[in-house]
């Protein structure tokens, strides 16, 4: 899955066994790689605040917020 960065509008790739993360509420932060130039960067951390999907729409907020309920 591909996200983009708010900051910096660039391509995050989250892969596929980290999506449980991404989807859960408790977690702030996620791994992912930016997709820039040929060569395939090293993984790195982000906040889940900043980034969007890459239509620019926001994550839902059950994924970032853990007391979206209330």
């Amino acid at each position: 899955m591909f996200l983009q960065n708010k900051r910096s509008e660039t391509l995050i790739e989250i892969k596929d066994k980290d999506l449980e993360i991404l989807f859960n509420p408790l977690k702030k932060e996620i791994e992912g790689r930016i997709q820039e130039g040929e060569e395939e960067q090293d993984p790195q951390p982000f906040d889940k605040q900043n980034l969007t999907f890459a239509s620019g729409e926001d994550l839902p907020r059950c994924w970032i917020d853990p007391d979206y309920r209330t």
